[in-house]
């Protein structure tokens, strides 16, 4: 089977960086500001967990608790003993626009007593966690970073999602137009097309793409090439090259797309209030 996560992994470049590992007693507070998500380890005691979205839940049992996108939370310690934890603050193009992010509850919990795929990974950082190895920060923050790639992983397969790109891309004819899609934003993809590349109908495809993704494919297409398009900008790339590299005839063409779903902001504006500095 094609890697159906590879693409987006390759646009979206997933990053960990541990923080905090041990005890928590008091109440730590999180913001959006930082414009990343967070990764919460338990690994025993107590930890209470609460946000405006998903509101307040006590977990008592190990578990990875997960923000995939910036959110305002709060994490306490409760009991004499609190909570041992491992926290990780997680970039994975959130502010491009990356489906996955989008595609994810705002907070997810994942009780890991069952949970065979993540066992390996847990016992390494919580094994570097919690001792003074050379290169110690580095393994932790790769070792985030491949837990995150196995959750995605365990959502596609568990069906931990409902709708959205992970749902589509657990979906054996769906993936085959997704990977299309993602491995090659600049091709002129139809929808007549796209349903041949899933071995479907025009109309099943259409209505099938819908109701799993959650969006028809040409919306979902045109959200894909705008957010490959954040990213090649960022990384330094003019905006008349980015056109052309993800499907659009024109530079103006590009950025009227654009500004049709960004309140009228311009590619060079974006990028300057995201805080990096445009192409010359």
């Amino acid at each position: 089977m094609q890697d159906r996560l590879s693409a987006l992994l390759d646009c979206f470049r997933l990053r960990a960086r541990v923080f905090h590992t041990g005890s928590l007693c008091d109440t730590a507070d999180f913001d959006a500001r930082e414009g990343v998500g967070h990764l919460h380890v338990l690994r025993g005691g107590t930890l209470r967990i609460g946000d405006a979205v998903a509101g307040e839940t006590v977990i008592d049992e190990p578990s990875l608790i997960f923000y995939p996108r910036p959110a305002p939370h709060w994490i306490r310690g409760e009991g004499a003993r609190g909570a041992e934890l491992v926290c990780s603050s997680i970039e994975l193009g959130a502010d491009a626009g990356n489906p996955l992010t989008r595609s994810l509850p705002a907070r997810l919990v994942l009780p890991l007593r069952d949970n065979a795929l993540l066992r390996g990974t847990l016992a390494l950082l919580f094994e570097e966690a919690f001792a003074e190895h050379c290169g110690r920060q580095a393994a932790l923050d790769r070792l985030s970073e491949l837990m995150i790639l196995q959750l995605l992983r365990h959502c596609m397969t568990a069906g931990v999602v409902a709708q959205g790109v992970l749902a589509g891309l657990a979906d054996p004819r769906l993936a085959k137009a997704l990977n299309a899609m993602h491995g090659a934003p600049g091709e002129a993809w139809t929808l007549d097309g796209l349903a041949r590349v899933s071995g479907m109908s025009r109309a099943r495809f259409a209505a099938h793409f819908r109701h799993v993704v959650g969006t028809p494919p040409g919306d979902y297409l045109a959200d894909w090439r705008l957010s490959v398009a954040k990213t090649l900008l960022k990384r330094g790339q003019p905006p008349k090259q980015v056109a052309l590299d993800v499907g659009y005839a024109s530079a103006s063409a590009f950025a009227r797309a654009f500004a049709a779903r960004h309140a009228g902001a311009s590619p060079t504006a974006w990028l300057s209030a995201s805080g990096t500095a445009p192409a010359q």
